[in-house]
């Protein structure tokens, strides 16, 4: 089963358009899968591992979408006692400004509208975020993509994103079935079809000039790629110290 990908074929998401109830249902239908299906309990273990009481620590958020993903990682890091300090980007206005309206009580949080590929924030972080995203760009703009997250980190990097597979395919078809919105829909499927499988994503990140990288599967249908301790070289993973993503 081969990827599809037909940048003229984009999802419901990414096209220009106003604040829409629609639009707002899509993004609280996001939210609810990465909560469903793992995917704040997988970014919960990795903060696990890197992240040390009373201490700051600067985030990038890419493709932030509604950002509930950054809002997870604020209310883990609060109830350790530990500051995140979060840019997190997207390039749809519409997105940002339903992202903004939830993010009210999370000052840590600072959207910003940019091109994942061309964002030039100035400054470094140390971790750089990327969730189901991966999947909206063809093969070259993922590498390029990959490239900006080791370019803009110097500690961490975490992305991770659907793993095709005929598995997937049928999950993303059985759970759409039921639903009503069009927008949900057409992207979950299409999301399906786009995305990359297990040996793509591996070779996505090798020539993005990643070195030492980890690279685990998640449950229901999801697949993640990471570096980290950076700031000490390059240091062999050990498998047996790696967070389970199950």
């Amino acid at each position: 089963m081969s990827r599809h990908f037909d940048p003229a074929d984009s999802e419901f998401m990414d096209r220009p358009q106003p604040v829409s109830p629609e639009l707002e249902r899509h993004l609280a239908a996001l939210e609810a899968m990465n909560r469903s299906t793992g995917s704040h309990r997988v970014v919960r273990r990795f903060l696990a591992r890197w992240w040390n009481p009373d201490r700051c620590y600067r985030v990038l958020d890419l493709c932030t979408g509604g950002a509930d993903i950054p809002r997870e990682m604020v209310r883990w890091a609060r109830a350790r006692g530990i500051t995140a300090r979060i840019d997190a980007i997207d390039g749809n206005e519409s997105t940002l400004e339903i992202a903004r309206r939830h993010c009210e009580d999370f000052p840590e949080i600072h959207l910003f509208r940019g091109d994942a590929l061309r964002y030039e924030p100035g400054e470094t972080f140390d971790l750089v975020h990327c969730s189901l995203s991966l999947h909206h760009f063809s093969d070259e703009d993922a590498v390029r993509l990959l490239r900006r997250c080791s370019d803009l980190s110097t500690r961490w990097i975490l992305v991770s994103d659907l793993e095709r597979h005929p598995l997937t395919t049928a999950a993303v078809w059985l759970l759409t079935t039921f639903c009503r919105d069009a927008m949900t829909v057409h992207d979950g499927r299409l999301s399906a079809r786009r995305a990359f499988s297990w040996g793509e994503m591996r070779e996505l990140a090798i020539a993005a000039g990643w070195e030492n990288f980890g690279h685990g599967r998640c449950l229901l249908c999801r697949q993640a790629i990471w570096m980290e301790n950076r700031e000490f070289g390059e240091i062999p993973l050990d498998p047996a110290s790696m967070p389970s993503l199950a």
